[in-house]
């Protein structure tokens, strides 16, 4: 597997609306970008840091997967995602290395992205995504 660059740092949160003001006002950062994913039932706002961005995570139904997270860990960290080319071939490497793949093949994200998961227990607790953007 190839890694190109973290692509952005996903962090759940209960609403968007009261957790937008924090990034803006306290850290300064500004929101470019607030969009419903409807397959993954979740609303997502964006802020960039550098070349990485930080993507906050609403869910929009208590059964989605934010949904089930928030309610049995709380607010915070989710996942990192890493911008990788050909993610179909990342995804053959990754399972051909023994790593348990959420998704064998990739799916739509947030911002047009191709996106695909790894499981944390493949990934020393941590939720990992694989994001290729094929409109760059």
């Amino acid at each position: 597997m190839k890694v190109n660059k973290i692509e952005h740092i996903g962090i759940a949160v209960k609403n968007l609306d009261t957790a937008i003001p924090y990034y803006e006002k306290v850290l300064g950062l500004e929101c470019y970008r607030i969009e419903e994913v409807e397959e993954q039932k979740v609303k997502t706002a964006f802020f960039k840091v550098g070349e990485v961005k930080i993507e906050l995570l609403e869910s929009t139904d208590p059964e989605g997967p934010i949904g089930k997270f928030v309610e049995k860990k709380g607010e915070g960290m989710h996942h990192i995602a890493f911008a990788v080319d050909n993610i179909e071939d990342q995804l053959v490497d990754a399972e051909e290395k023994g790593v348990r793949l959420i998704d064998k093949t990739p799916r739509g994200g947030a911002e047009g992205l191709d996106i695909a998961f790894l499981h944390p227990k493949s990934t020393f607790g941590v939720l990992t995504e694989l994001c290729e953007d094929k409109n760059k």
